[in-house]
């Protein structure tokens, strides 16, 4: 018996690497669709309750703080901290155990422009007995007379 020879096809082969490069197509499409979503958004979690604040020419205030308190008084005189109604005797409970953990802590009021002045500053009063000496009345200034 003789020798067999066997031909061995040399074709293409095939070689296979790992792939080194991302498809980032989709991770754009994806960073897109969230960023509308933040856009629309935002603008609707800004305030809780919904007030006509005054109109200035003051500048706005940068965000030094990273969570200041609000407290927020509404045009029929009922009075908010964040989006929670409180009574003014609760208020001062509320606002004197937060002082006791942080003086330094900034208390924005908003306060309907429509109310007397002296109910602004009654809320004031309730504030600043609470201890805290950072308080920030707040003001629509993007309306301002020129």
């Amino acid at each position: 018996m003789g020798a067999r020879l066997v031909k061995r096809s040399r074709g293409r082969r095939r070689s296979h690497t790992v792939m080194s490069e991302i498809n980032v197509t989709p991770l754009v499409d994806v960073m897109l669709v969230l960023l509308i979503v933040f856009m629309v958004t935002a603008p609707l979690m800004t305030a809780g309750v919904s007030v006509n604040l005054p109109k200035t020419a003051s500048k706005t205030l940068s965000q030094q703080d990273n969570a200041p308190l609000e407290v927020t008084v509404d045009k029929k005189g009922n009075v908010f901290m964040g989006k929670t109604a409180v009574k003014m005797d609760r208020l001062k409970e509320i606002l004197s155990t937060i002082s006791q953990e942080n003086p330094d802590r900034r208390v924005y009021i908003r306060a309907d422009r429509s109310l007397p002045y002296g109910n602004v500053m009654a809320v004031m009063a309730v504030v600043s007995s609470s201890g805290f000496t950072r308080i920030t009345l707040v003001s629509d200034s993007s309306a301002a007379k020129k």
